[in-house]
């Protein structure tokens, strides 16, 4: 559905078709981070904005400046807005570009992890604090030491460890941090620095966070995607490999690792006995969207698994203004997962 050319989509009949609705639509928000934290279901996006900027492939369009925190008491309940939790002013750090966040919990404490440029142009993941899922939030006056590009998310692990993973091509940047070090070179390219199509795809990073979530306790590794005979993938290979938006759930004593494709806008998955993978590429969560991204998040809510996504549906199609949705996944027998057609096709 993520067409350059919306004109030809009845909006009306898609919504109509549509297997969820917005959660809320007085504001626009995407990338949804949902946990089941103190008996409710709280859900961290982005905060869409019409800020005004040029469309390009870098992303500047998204000039996201704040987080709020929504809440719901049941799956099928009204959604609470909590308002600001933190705003981009507020992190002496961060210039712009408020990218998917995350949150977590530890002791009382509630963590919210969130990606921005610095003044130097460059993506890096920071931390901010409270002592309530809702905020606000307090951030920490440093980004993470040696963290780079965007889309953290932050996995409780059963033995009470805490893994961050992340990494975004394009405008995300991982393309620029192939020698251990940011290429500056060709700032207006999206695409400078990917590997050539035969090659093996960039990976997503993952580190383990050291005991106070506030900082990396490792170095980050990549996490290796494999297909069915145990080799990468490719960089090719565009509806399987790697572009952004990781997740990490548990199923059945297996880690689930999603993320989106990103050009060719599918939910992927792949299967590990181990935190750090390697994963096994096993399938498609979620086909495409109205509008270019696809990011997401998995929250088990009682005895149900829940997908959270968003798409464009509620602006007509305009790509930076997003609203998030949410349904129920389903595993089979063997732990695949069904994919889920977001529109009823």
């Amino acid at each position: 559905m993520p067409e350059d050319n919306i004109d030809h989509i009845d909006f009306d009949d898609l919504n109509k078709r549509a297997i969820s609705q917005p959660l809320v639509n007085h504001i626009y928000t995407a990338d949804p981070s949902a946990h089941f934290f103190e008996g409710k279901i709280y859900i961290y996006p982005s905060h869409d904005i019409d800020a005004g900027e040029a469309f390009d492939d870098l992303g500047s369009h998204f000039a996201m400046e704040d987080y709020h925190v929504l809440s719901m008491d049941r799956i099928d309940s009204k959604v609470v807005d909590h308002g600001v939790a933190l705003h981009i002013k507020d992190v002496p750090w961060a210039e712009k570009q408020m990218w998917a966040p995350d949150a977590n919990e530890k002791e009382g404490i509630y963590y919210l992890f969130f990606p921005a440029k610095d003044y130097e142009g460059i993506f890096r993941i920071g931390v901010a604090t409270s002592d309530c899922p809702s905020g606000p939030f307090m951030p920490q006056r440093e980004a993470i030491k040696d963290s780079f590009s965007i889309d953290p998310a932050v996995f409780k692990d059963d033995d009470d460890s805490y893994y961050m993973y992340f990494g975004g091509l394009w405008g995300g940047q991982l393309q620029r941090w192939r020698s251990g070090f940011f290429n500056s070179d060709q700032p207006e390219s999206p695409t400078a620095f990917i590997p050539d199509e035969n090659e093996p795809a960039l990976l997503p990073l993952v580190a383990k966070m050291r005991k106070d979530l506030l900082e990396f306790d490792e170095k980050p590794r990549e996490i290796q995607i494999l297909d069915e005979n145990g080799a990468l993938l490719l960089a090719g290979d565009h509806n399987r490999r790697f572009f952004e938006a990781a997740w990490l759930h548990k199923h059945n004593k297996k880690y689930y690792f999603s993320y989106s494709t990103g050009d060719t806008h599918f939910i992927c998955y792949a299967i590990g006995e181990s935190p750090y993978g390697p994963f096994t590429y096993r399938g498609r969560i979620l086909n495409p969207v109205v509008g270019w991204t696809s990011h997401h998040s998995i929250c088990k809510v009682g005895d149900k698994t829940y997908l959270f996504y968003h798409d464009s549906s509620l602006s007509k199609g305009v790509t930076h203004l997003r609203s998030i949705k949410v349904t129920e996944i389903n595993y089979f027998e063997d732990g695949t997962i069904k994919t889920i057609d977001p529109y009823g096709y």
